[in-house]
């Protein structure tokens, strides 16, 4: 079992003995709305490690590392930058993809881009910046964090082959 989970797993009985201490239902209430939230992410959780199992038998190995492993450079590093910033949903859709993607091949600086464009750029968060904000409250968010998903993939696998 990793730390992660230990850890959430004693957090979690931490909470509900204070919650049950408590009394007034607050265990059951708060149990109701964990069942609640979990039936209505599971199909999208369901379906993203459908989607990162299927990655890794899909594609064949070499062509994944050809453009996406530590071989392919500054270009793994942008094309995993801009594919990060095209990927929609939370981080339990992106982050059993990215599992995939790293175990399938994808070297460690092309891995940080993406997570770090899938962060700042959110593409498909981009209406909803233009409609709250507005557009050049929205494009100048959006112009002042456009370098910093291929800056976050060079320093990781520059750091990571000198720590490795």
């Amino acid at each position: 079992m990793r730390i992660a989970t230990i850890i959430m797993i004693i957090i979690a009985a931490l909470l509900s003995v204070i919650a049950y201490s408590r009394g007034d239902r607050l265990l059951f209430q708060g149990l109701k709305f964990s069942g609640q939230t979990l039936l209505s992410i599971l199909p999208l959780l369901v379906s993203a490690f459908v989607v990162a199992g299927l990655i890794q038998v899909l594609i064949p190995r070499e062509l994944f590392s050809a453009w996406l492993g530590d071989q392919a450079g500054a270009k793994g590093i942008f094309i995993a930058a801009f594919a990060g910033g095209l990927t929609p949903g939370g981080p339990y859709v992106l982050l059993p993809l990215v599992a995939a993607l790293y175990r399938a091949g994808m070297g460690i600086g092309p891995t940080v881009a993406y997570l770090t464009g899938w962060s700042l750029w959110a593409f498909s968060r981009l209406p909803y910046e233009i409609g709250l904000l507005g557009p050049k409250l929205t494009l100048l968010r959006f112009a002042s964090t456009l370098v910093f998903p291929p800056i976050a993939g060079f320093i990781a696998r520059l750091l990571f082959h000198r720590i490795a």
